[in-house]
């Protein structure tokens, strides 16, 4: 008996720590990070592990080989930096 179980090859858990950068008042940015071992095409998940008011995950992809961007956005009327350090 065979399953098809699509077209997955490898999965992983990667926990890496983030320190992004300042998003500008009533906007979204999308900065990028080192994360090695990514290539391009993979799928990634992000969760930012507190909540921050105002600040969303707005998507996450990997742009080139070992880059993570991630699009912040932020809902407010005042800059907001993520919490710096974060897992």
């Amino acid at each position: 008996m065979s399953y098809v179980l699509g077209n997955l090859v490898t999965q992983s858990v990667i926990s890496v720590t983030l320190s992004p950068a300042l998003i500008a008042a009533n906007t979204s940015a999308e900065q990028t990070f080192t994360v090695n071992g990514l290539l391009p095409g993979d799928f990634v998940s992000v969760n930012k592990p507190t909540a921050q008011a105002g600040l969303g995950l707005d998507g996450a992809r990997v742009s080139a080989a070992n880059t993570l961007a991630i699009t912040f956005g932020n809902y407010t009327g005042v800059a907001i930096t993520p919490t710096a350090a974060q897992v």
